[in-house]
């Protein structure tokens, strides 16, 4: 193995994926890690730990000096990003090959060809896979914009050309309300990604959300992982996936992977990548494609017995993975619920503070990502994601059930989870039936959930007991960034 040690530019439940991965290669790790971060299983679990800045992201986890400082100084060979803060970062990746680390995932090249949304859709035009109608052009003023979204028929999407996650994304319903909406999406751009620029795509009313798995080894050799059903998403973050999706025919599920392949391909892609759709009326139209590891990569895993974080080191190190298509098959179904620090009956607000009891039920087909523990704190200056839940069953309906009963046996006091909004989800009908849309939770979950009735009693022992895991932080409400601004805008 070339690779001796790793450096994990990443934190909690993704950084001890990654950590369990070394280990099962022999190699090191090296945790990069913020001050608050001291108090986490991937701290306790890598086999050394370098501080790299405070609490904020800026000064820590998106500080790309002190993430490559960090990795010199304790001689790492490769940085995985892991997902989110740097994972899709081109001048990341430049700034590893730059000081001769490998950068543990695609090119500097694609990942700007991909995080561009703009040039990504001319890249998959170019192999003839179909694109959501829209408008692409570099003239970006407002009169402009308006004009293209008359041409293409509201309601019509507006988006930032870089970055993702939601943000910079906005419905125009009608010409009163476009100038506010492009406004608003150009300024939350430039805040979010450092570029205003954003393009217009036709809005689709009900369509579902489907992702195809990728991955491409050292020599250049493409497979595909099957699909991912994530159409269960709150203001564009998803919350319950699933490996694979009942709404696909082997035909159309045929098409779409072998789509997701060719846009691979064309770009030269190495390592794992998703390629996202969006499905209405049986025709899939590419939605964009994520240059990295994705959280809900362990359902995936579970129904193909493949290690894809496993993989991506290989790949990355020159080493064979020796997989070969024919042989990657599916079996039976898996779903992962993401478990948030959060309030599931006050619209999701994200709570703070001591883990003060948290376990989960033991069983065959049960797997459990998490990268905090009984003591550890979870913080106000992050996701409030604090585990995922995935079960394997031989089919979906028994997923549903085994999920409903691991929500209902899993144990998190401390702090408040959306467990109970999670089982309410299961239990839809629509979810049953597998008929969601991107629109379900915005339809039926947007507020949350209804609480209900307590005792004077319970709740005001609640309230003291919660209190006091926070140690304090009701009296500190001011100075937690959860609680003033906590939803995307």
């Amino acid at each position: 193995m070339k690779f001796k040690k790793v450096a994990i530019a990443n934190r909690g439940e993704v950084a001890v994926r990654i950590i369990k991965a070394c280990q099962a290669l022999d190699i090191r790790s090296v945790l990069l890690h913020s001050s608050v971060d001291v108090s986490s299983l991937a701290h306790r679990l890598a086999d050394e730990t370098c501080e790299i800045g405070p609490a904020a992201s800026k000064d820590s986890y998106l500080n790309i000096q002190a993430n490559i400082a960090g990795a010199k100084k304790y001689g790492a060979d490769a940085i995985h990003p892991g997902f989110g803060f740097l994972s899709e970062n081109a001048d990341f990746a430049k700034a590893c090959v730059d000081a001769g680390i490998t950068f543990i995932g695609p090119s500097e090249q694609s990942i700007r060809l991909f995080g561009d949304k703009i040039s990504a859709k001319s890249l998959v035009e170019k192999v003839g896979v179909p694109c959501i109608p829209g408008y692409q052009g570099k003239k970006n003023d407002v009169a402009t914009l308006r004009k293209e979204a008359e041409k293409i028929g509201y309601p019509v999407l507006v988006k930032a050309t870089s970055g993702g996650g939601g943000r910079g994304m906005k419905v125009i319903r009608n010409d009163d309300e476009a100038e506010e909406m492009i406004a608003s999406a150009q300024r939350e751009a430039i805040q979010a990604f450092g570029d205003e620029r954003v393009f217009l795509e036709k809005y689709l009313a009900k369509p579902k959300h489907i992702e195809v798995q990728i991955f491409a080894d050292y020599q250049g050799n493409v497979f595909h992982l099957f699909e991912r059903e994530c159409s269960v998403q709150r203001r564009h973050q998803k919350i319950i996936e699933e490996a694979g999706s009942a709404s696909l025919s082997s035909e159309l599920q045929a098409k779409m992977t072998s789509a997701a392949m060719q846009i691979a391909k064309e770009a030269s892609y190495q390592g794992a990548g998703t390629i996202e759709f969006l499905l209405q009326d049986e025709k899939f139209y590419f939605l964009e494609m994520n240059t990295r590891l994705q959280v809900e990569h362990p359902v995936t895993e579970l129904v193909t017995a493949k290690d894809l974080v496993m993989a991506q080191i290989l790949t990355a190190a020159g080493e064979d993975i020796n997989w070969v298509q024919e042989d990657i098959k599916t079996q039976g179904h898996a779903i992962e619920c993401r478990l948030y620090a959060e309030d599931a009956y006050s619209a999701g607000i994200p709570s703070t503070g001591k883990i003060l009891l948290q376990t989960f039920p033991a069983g065959k087909n049960k797997r459990y990502d998490y990268g905090f523990e009984t003591g550890d704190t979870i913080s106000p200056f992050y996701d409030s994601m604090v585990a995922k839940l995935i079960v394997w069953e031989p089919t979906r309906q028994e997923a549903i059930k085994e999920m409903l009963n691991v929500l209902e046996d899993t144990i998190v006091f401390g702090i408040k989870t959306n467990i109970p909004y999670l089982k309410a989800i299961l239990k839809h009908p629509e979810f049953i039936n597998s008929t969601m849309t991107t629109k379900f939770i915005e339809t039926h979950f947007n507020e949350g959930i209804e609480a209900l009735p307590e005792s004077k009693v319970d709740s005001e022992t609640l309230d003291l007991l919660y209190f006091n895991a926070s140690k304090g932080s009701l009296e500190q409400e001011e100075s937690n960034p959860w609680a003033q601004a906590w939803r995307l805008p």
